[in-house]
């Protein structure tokens, strides 16, 4: 193949990535540590995606996992994962596809990992939080928006 070929060939590559945020509280240290009953834990997981140049995308992968029992918040950690991703000739109907659910799917188990290894820095048993299928997460985001704008009209 030619140069000129490849260059239109469609390429995926992540360039770098890092833990772009993370924060872990516990609120009512040393007491909870007392506590004997096993927390109830709330998992919101959200992706974003940033352009930062020509064919660089910025993709995070957000966890806010909050322990409790009760009311009462025994641990909070709130985690960001992100890489820096090059996607150069993607077709722009794939593009979002590629952002949404490809980026993230290679981010989740890094962040899965950070999540674990910092409840247990934190004095807890580790949190495993169970795999997701971004796939699934889009196309019933996507769903939701025709719904919302048929519902609309």
């Amino acid at each position: 193949m030619s140069e000129a070929d490849t260059s239109k060939q469609p390429f995926f590559n992540l360039e770098k990535m890092y833990v772009k945020d993370l924060s872990v509280e516990v609120p009512h240290a040393p007491g909870i540590y007392l506590e004997r009953e096993t927390p109830r834990i709330d998992l919101q997981i959200k992706d974003d995606n940033i352009k930062i140049g020509d064919d660089l995308h910025e993709v995070t992968v957000t966890a806010v996992v909050t322990a409790r029992l009760q009311e009462k918040v025994v641990f909070l950690i709130e985690a960001t994962q992100a890489a820096v991703f090059r996607l150069r000739n993607i077709p722009d109907a794939e593009m979002e596809s590629a952002l949404r659910v490809m980026c993230p799917n290679i981010l989740y188990p890094y962040l899965r990992e950070v999540v674990s290894d910092n409840s247990v820095r934190a004095g807890f048993m580790p949190v495993l939080l169970s795999p997701l299928d971004f796939s699934a997460l889009y196309l019933q985001e996507k769903q939701q928006e025709a719904s919302a704008q048929q519902a609309a009209h």
